[in-house]
């Protein structure tokens, strides 16, 4: 599998800002994204292609309590949730990709696997949840929304409002790698993990059971990474490169840096644990489970970072 990659693309980065939140407008993002991936597949490398889907989970949970509300209907599981936003999501980008092979000319086929993901059912993040879902709300709506769901928890999420945050147990192993590696080799561009991978536990031998929770995406795309021995792991974010001493008069935008520079920033408390902390942390594992190259970037620099003129990348020395 020479020069292997694998693109972890943001749930938020296919949400349309401005209310522009709606399916067909989804759609539209997924299609800019497939423009800079065909990119990368044309110049010769591999590609697998995972998403996140933390604002889509949250709209579809929403949709259940109205129809429950209105309509009496049965709520839709979380982990269902997550099942059917990865196929959704996945069939959008499938389809893009498809497309725009064909616009180029270019004989590749696309293929998305719903992908379980074993956790721990004794994670501690079952107990503490700590991963954002669905929407933006201000400290107003939130609480009148806790005032309804009593359950709910809800934080600030990196000054841009307060979100809806459910458990996030890491992950621990990839249900259908070997069906991902085999597509691969049949020189497939495979939609994987999305949303992080749907969370199951092992009930007996070989034998799994779905639970409610979010995966984080960036730490089942680091593990499957790990487990198809991708060479380059490429996680996208809304900036074109990670910055120290963010927003401040001294900030500073990182273009290359090693393990353990990367480490020591960590240490310093430079990367805010709602957002860029967890790409910080699963690009580390990944790295130090024998990946070769971490680059975070944002999806329209993807063609230039993959040659280095884009992008923070991190090395292993």
């Amino acid at each position: 599998m020479e020069k292997l990659v694998i693109v972890a693309i943001g749930g938020n980065s296919l949400v349309r800002e401005n209310g522009r939140d709606t399916i067909q407008d989804q759609y539209e993002a997924v299609c800019e994204t497939a423009v800079n991936i065909a990119d990368m597949v044309q110049e010769g490398y591999n590609v697998v292609v995972t998403h996140g889907n933390g604002p889509q989970v949250g709209f579809g949970l929403r949709r259940s309590e109205i129809a429950g509300e209105v309509a009496g209907m049965a709520p839709l599981p979380l982990v269902n949730c997550v099942a059917d936003t990865q196929g959704g999501i996945g069939y959008q980008i499938q389809q893009a990709l498809t497309n725009e092979f064909a616009k180029r000319g270019i004989n590749k086929k696309v293929a998305t696997v719903i992908t379980q993901v074993e956790v721990s059912i004794d994670d501690p993040n079952f107990k503490n949840p700590t991963k954002p879902v669905g929407s933006f709300f201000t400290i107003e709506q939130a609480e009148e929304m806790k005032k309804e769901h009593p359950d709910w928890i809800f934080v600030e999420d990196s000054g841009r409002g307060y979100r809806r945050v459910v458990p996030s147990p890491k992950p621990i192993d990839i249900v259908e790698k070997d069906a991902i590696k085999s597509l691969i080799e049949a020189g497939y561009v495979v939609i994987a993990v999305g949303g992080g991978g749907i969370p199951v536990v092992k009930t007996g031998n070989n034998t799994y059971e779905g639970i409610d929770a979010v995966i984080d995406k960036d730490f089942a795309t680091s593990l499957l990474a790990e487990q198809i021995n991708a060479e380059t792991l490429i996680i996208t974010t809304g900036v074109s490169r990670v910055f120290i001493n963010f927003g401040k008069p001294n900030q500073q935008a990182l273009e290359k840096i090693t393990v353990k520079e990367t480490k020591q920033f960590v240490f310093e408390n430079h990367f805010p644990a709602g957002s860029m902390l967890p790409k910080i942390e699963a690009s580390l594992s990944f790295l130090e489970n024998n990946g070769t190259r971490v680059i975070i970037t944002n999806p329209e620099s993807l063609k230039d970072a993959i040659i280095e003129k884009a992008g923070t990348h991190i090395i292993c020395a």
